[in-house]
């Protein structure tokens, strides 16, 4: 591994076609940074043969030889981002993880106010991404979310620690969710599964 290169990458592809002449010219050209959405390309003279990707936060950080071109630059970052949500499907987060992100979010987006007293997986919701009881103070996600990126299941938890304190969907539930940066893109992706299979429909989002 590169010695610039971060723990937690999306893994080492090698870059093909590097000639001498190229390599001697990236490296005499500095490393520089081109941030573009939520994506940021680093550049590296240092990198010759590899490219490789890594989450950082709510960013994704691309890592690419210096001499890249920019048509090469958004070919491998869209190869990237590929192999990273490849990865991130394959993982499946247990229960007491679920706990540990409620908290997470609570704190970072509820105060602390949500403290649900159970957070689980269920196998028997097929006709909605999660519920809560908030009497009981329980949380419940269909397993369905498995597999699915991790900003998704993160927005549906949240969605349902806000039901604990805001039992329906009215303009203050929606007002808890306008902190979390990607409620509106988890909203396309989930409306996306269920147009393509059909699967449970989220509630309508509040009008303005």
């Amino acid at each position: 591994m590169p010695a610039d290169s971060p723990p937690g990458l999306a893994g080492e592809i090698p870059e093909r076609g590097a000639g001498r002449q190229q390599r001697r010219a990236a490296a005499a050209q500095p490393p520089r940074a081109a941030v573009t959405s939520a994506v940021e390309v680093r550049r590296s003279a240092r990198r010759s043969r590899t490219v490789s990707a890594y989450r950082e936060g709510d960013r994704t950080i691309v890592l690419i030889p210096a001499r890249m071109s920019e048509a090469e630059e958004q070919r491998w970052v869209g190869v990237m981002l590929d192999k990273l949500a490849a990865q991130e499907s394959k993982r499946v987060i247990g229960d007491s993880d679920l706990s540990d992100r409620a908290e997470r979010l609570s704190g970072q987006y509820l105060d602390g106010r949500a403290r649900p007293a159970a957070v689980r997986w269920v196998t028997n919701q097929n006709t909605r991404w999660g519920s809560c009881t908030p009497a009981e103070g329980s949380i419940r996600l269909s397993h369905r979310l498995q597999g699915m990126p991790e900003y998704v299941v993160d927005y549906v938890l949240l969605h349902e620690l806000a039901h604990l304190l805001v039992p329906g969907h009215g303009p203050r539930f929606w007002r808890l969710l306008e902190a979390y940066p990607r409620t509106e893109r988890a909203r396309g992706y989930l409306e996306g599964v269920v147009a393509a299979d059909r699967l449970p429909r989220l509630p309508a989002a509040r009008e303005e």
